[in-house]
């Protein structure tokens, strides 16, 4: 396939998928990858589902799925109850700590990433280091079911607020709450961002008169809100926005300035202390040491079973 310049080559790309066509955000720039939509995961027989996922895994290699934590229970059970039937390390499951429409754009700078040089090991692990660039929050005409987000004294400070006050809330990357006016925003990122910004059933020019031009926004769009985002945020009086970097070719620098390892478990490139398709993290010294003796071991016994690896496991 051809090359973009500067920033590799591109190889048959990884699967970005998602689990609902509203954290699916139209492309950023022509290099964006479409996402695969794996939706009513939880409505849909599992014969079906199964299928829907192993056909992406046959054309693809590995599939990546991003979905936001406030996805039903039943989404979550059926996606391992999928990767555990199929047997694979090549499906790796995503959930970051960030609200919906953050876990949307954060997803699309995955596709963005998909179509260069990356291996799918290494693009997994981009999504945990992309999050620290991430700022998201949103303005909120109530507080009182806001649980996710660790504002606990603040919130018991917002019961003296005056009726009807709108509340600008920061869950990422560090939680904070002020109570919305023209001369009042929340701390914002110290580099170049886009903004991205979902209405919710909330009336209000903060977000996109206040709190955009003090964050600096290089660039301001509009998107449909998610489905989650009501759940997550505790009302659905929201107007849901998300700091973060447009540009492919910054986020492809950051991502390979950082160094590279092989999984010593399912031996593909990653960075980062986890593999995020097998789970496996660094072994220790005392099984580097061991090492000799259970490779000995395996060549005589064969392929260890798939609990071995699990052993070695931790994380979702």
């Amino acid at each position: 396939m051809g090359r973009t310049a500067g920033i590799g080559e591109l190889r048959v790309p990884t699967a970005i998928a998602v689990t609902g066509a509203d954290l699916a955000l139209p492309p950023q720039d022509e290099r964006t990858l479409p996402a695969a939509v794996l939706a009513d995961l939880d409505r849909q027989p599992l014969a079906e589902a199964l299928a829907a996922v192993q056909s992406l895994v046959e054309q693809y290699g590995h599939v990546i799925v991003v979905y936001s934590r406030a996805v039903p229970a039943a989404v979550e059970q059926r996606l391992h109850t999928i990767r555990s039937l199929l047997e694979s390390d090549r499906i790796a499951l995503f959930r970051p700590e960030l609200p919906p429409l953050a876990v949307a754009v954060l997803a699309r700078q995955l596709r963005q990433l998909a179509s260069c040089d990356l291996g799918p090991g290494v693009l997994a692990a981009a999504g945990r280091l992309l999050t620290h660039y991430l700022h998201a929050g949103a303005l909120l005409g109530s507080v009182a079911r806001l649980d996710r987000v660790p504002v606990v004294g603040l919130k018991a400070h917002a019961r003296s607020w005056v009726p009807g006050s709108q509340f600008g809330v920061l869950a990422h990357p560090q939680a904070d709450m002020v109570k919305a006016g023209p001369e009042v925003v929340l701390p914002g990122p110290e580099f170049g961002t886009w903004m991205l910004v979902a209405r919710g059933q909330l009336q209000s020019d903060w977000v996109t008169g206040t709190l955009a031009p003090a964050w600096k926004a290089q660039g301001l769009r509009e998107t449909t809100l998610p489905a989650e985002s009501a759940e997550w945020w505790g009302t659905g009086r929201v107007i849901e926005f998300c700091g973060y970097l447009p540009d492919l070719s910054v986020l492809y620098q950051l991502v390979t300035s950082v160094r590279q390892s092989v999984c010593h478990w399912c031996g593909i490139d990653v960075i980062g202390d986890r593999c995020v398709f097998c789970s496996a993290t660094p072994p220790s010294a005392a099984e580097l040491t061991a090492q000799p003796a259970q490779l000995a071991r395996q060549g005589r016994q064969g392929r260890p079973d798939r609990g071995a690896a699990r052993a070695l496991t931790t994380g979702d």
